[in-house]
């Protein structure tokens, strides 16, 4: 009897971890991989530092970064909480070229990554964090910016989104972190700006996550959907990067298909001035549909037979982008890096009719469908133009002479 209820026994047990076994298998068929084609590896390139530091008459005070002298940048990121730190920039307020990307593999089957980006000031007698962040109610004093980022779509939340209505703005732009965002413009809490990108790896490389392919857009994901199919102007990718929105409300939706026809050559959401089309021709430069750019072609003129330079002061166009960085319209002066600028023959005294053929040769070229005629402003540094020392010459075109700022310092 004894034996016979120990068989009842042991079957019993047996038969229920068969069960046990079978759910955590079947729980294993069932783990999503949200991109079967890859290894799922996210990538965060840090493309811009700058400092935001001035001198506000409002304080008055100049906001330091370093009370020594300029800033010794670097960055910490968080992913999943594992650290990466950079290297120390020297010496560098404004670091146009950091070379900081970080590659980390993540588990293929959590469909969200959190990320975590700090910005410090190397001192001998102690680190300082620098302000990247906006406003939170919940932690009105931290400087970090806090995000998680979708493997479903390929985009980010959190302290720094992408949205589409004028409400909700996340007015210092995608991929663009800026200390003022907190209110905190006229205190002194070390304001910088970082600009970033992150994304993960692709198996056909267009920019699109496997599951957004096969379930929002039923394409395949072996093949690169590349090129502008719908003919409204802009490409696939740049369509899919600012046509989902996966905002601070964590609403998810798109407001351009990259396959059907959108007016992008009539639409400007942030009403800059510059349509779709044009923000994706200048997105070298960092433009964003959602945040306001204005871009400024500067030429300059010769130097006089005395030598009397037409140019501005060393710095004098960081502290122009800096004030306008500040208010989140970010300022582009090309000064020869962005297709334009030239160095105008020298000329004693400029007129207004000179002017107009300057801005006809230099600035469009003699093409009256030059892209950058709408998309730029105009500057030109003379010596000594007839009637004023600076002023517009033309609709988005203005003079600037030296001659006459010089006697007007001296006044």
């Amino acid at each position: 009897m004894i034996v016979k209820y120990f068989f009842k026994i042991i079957s019993c047990l047996t038969i229920f971890l068969l069960i046990s076994l079978s759910i955590v298998a079947g729980n294993n068929v069932n783990i999503t991989d949200h991109d079967p084609l890859v290894d799922i590896e996210i990538t965060i390139d840090i493309l811009q530092i700058r400092s935001l530091e001035k001198k506000d008459m409002q304080i008055p005070a100049i906001e330091k970064i370093d009370l020594i002298g300029p800033p010794d940048f670097y960055i910490k990121l968080f992913v999943n909480e594992e650290e990466f730190t950079s290297q120390i920039w020297k010496d560098q307020k404004y670091i146009y070229d950091p070379d900081f990307s970080v590659k980390v593999n993540v588990p293929d089957e959590d469909e969200n990554v959190d990320i975590r980006i700090q910005l410090w000031d190397w001192n001998q007698d102690g680190d300082v964090l620098c302000d990247i962040s906006p406003f939170d109610y919940d932690l009105p004093d931290t400087y970090e910016v806090e995000l998680v980022y979708n493997i479903k779509s390929g985009h980010w939340r959190g302290d720094d989104y992408c949205d589409y209505e004028p409400t909700y703005f996340d007015l210092s732009g995608y991929g663009r972190l800026n200390g003022c965002d907190d209110g905190s413009i006229y205190q002194l809490d070390r304001d910088c700006e970082i600009i970033f990108n992150i994304y993960q790896n692709d198996y056909d490389n267009d920019g699109i996550p496997y599951w957004s392919e096969v379930e929002v857009f039923g394409t395949d994901p072996t093949i690169a959907d590349l090129g502008d199919p719908d003919n409204d102007g802009v490409p696939v990718y740049w369509e899919y990067k600012w046509g989902h929105i996966f905002g601070w409300r964590n609403d998810h939706y798109w407001i351009y298909n990259p396959f059907e026809w959108d007016d992008h050559e009539n639409f400007d959401p942030d009403d800059d001035g510059l349509s779709n089309i044009e923000e994706f021709l200048m997105e070298e430069w960092h433009a964003d549909p959602f945040r306001r750019d204005v871009f400024v072609e500067l030429d300059t003129m010769e130097c006089s037979p005395d030598g009397d330079l037409t140019c501005f002061p060393e710095n004098s166009i960081e502290i122009l982008n800096t004030v306008f960085n500040r208010q989140n319209i970010l300022l582009h002066i090309d000064s020869g890096l962005m297709g334009g600028s030239d160095v105008i023959p020298y000329d004693e005294e400029t007129s207004g009719s000179e002017l107009d053929d300057i801005y006809w040769k230099y600035f469009i070229g003699g093409n009256n469908n030059n892209s950058r005629e709408g998309i730029f402003h105009y500057g030109v540094v003379v010596y000594n133009a007839k009637g004023a020392p600076g002023y517009v010459f033309r609709p988005d075109a203005f003079q600037i002479s030296i001659l006459g700022l010089e006697e007007k310092v001296n006044l």
